[in-house]
């Protein structure tokens, strides 16, 4: 089967559309693309971040399409039969767990081969919005579910405004009193009427009280910053890292001092992402996107890099 995609063939380097042939395993179906969101991880890959990638790569895990002329989601990553026996819904942490489009053809393409486990039903036919809010869903729940938190907790999410963190504090903000940093006023403006507080400075603690947990999307360029709004025996949930460059602790002792616990948060199991998809469906979560054709990938690889997209820029395929 000949399809188009766009092919990374050198780091931080414009995509190329190309046509490729794709052929489906013994074990495996066919799923024409209609949507792929470009997640915060695809944008880490591209500048390299990821040691043991290597162009070329056809990235993309954030897939939506139609199997059999049915709306479907695709899991956004693959796992070996032998762990998936045993993983006991925690296959998240099977150590070949291998995301989509960094091993094998992803989804920044016409269509794509796919172990017919990987499919979920979607409950419309809106393949953008999902595209646009379902891993930033899946990954909140996620990391709520590890941060086992009380409910009227108060919380802060750095990275507000991406598309994992303004789908976030959506979720969270359902459960707990959210904080939601973002970079400047006009940035804080784009989170009116979520149910949150926006915040353009670490220090909003000094008057607000600190915090019962942090979940932390962005990383090394935040975390110091943020973790200091942590009260004693507070949680800091780490999630991501976008820069891709290493994080150092600049006061250990604070961690120390006040017991503060950090939780690596692992992407998310199946029947989260199943959850995600079936509380976008039900109308609770706003999709925030800017859509895209297969031909404008380097357009909006652009775009987010000069922080032009609110949420997620989506492939319509």
């Amino acid at each position: 089967m000949r399809i188009r995609a766009a092919i990374l063939k050198e780091f931080r380097k414009p995509f190329s559309i190309e046509e490729i042939d794709i052929e489906p395993k013994e074990d495996e179906v066919v799923v024409n693309i209609k949507a792929v969101g470009v997640c915060g991880r695809d944008l880490v890959v591209w500048k390299g971040g990821f040691r043991n990638l290597k162009p070329p790569l056809i990235l993309g895990h954030e897939i939506f399409g139609e199997y059999e002329g049915k709306p479907v989601a695709v899991f956004p990553a693959k796992v070996g039969k032998e762990c998936l026996k045993l993983s006991e819904g925690k296959e998240n942490l099977c150590n070949d767990y291998s995301i989509i489009g960094e091993k094998e053809i992803g989804g920044y393409s016409e269509a794509i081969t796919i172990p017919k486990w990987n499919l979920i039903d979607l409950p419309d036919m809106n393949y953008e919005k999902y595209a646009a809010a379902a891993c930033g869903v899946a990954t909140i729940i996620h990391a709520n579910n590890l941060a086992k938190l009380d409910k009227g907790s108060k919380v802060l999410v750095t990275g507000s405004n991406g598309g994992v963190g303004i789908h976030a504090i959506q979720y969270l903000s359902n459960l707990y009193e959210v904080y939601a940093y973002v970079r400047s006023e006009d940035k804080a403006k784009q989170l009116k009427d979520l149910n949150v507080i926006p915040i353009t400075s670490f220090d909003f603690y000094k008057n607000s009280g600190k915090v019962d947990a942090v979940f932390e999307i962005v990383g090394s360029l935040t975390i110091n910053e943020s973790m200091l709004s942590l009260k004693k025996e507070g949680k800091l949930i780490l999630i991501g890292n976008i820069s891709g460059e290493p994080i150092n602790i600049i006061r250990p002792a604070f961690i120390v001092m006040n017991e503060i616990s950090i939780i690596g948060s692992a992407a998310y199991n199946k029947k989260e992402y199943e959850d995600a998809i079936k509380t976008i469906g039900e109308g609770k979560i706003k999709p925030f996107y800017k859509s895209y054709s297969l031909n404008e990938i380097n357009n909006a690889y652009n775009d987010i890099i000069n922080g032009k997209v609110v949420g997620r820029a989506v492939l319509k395929i």
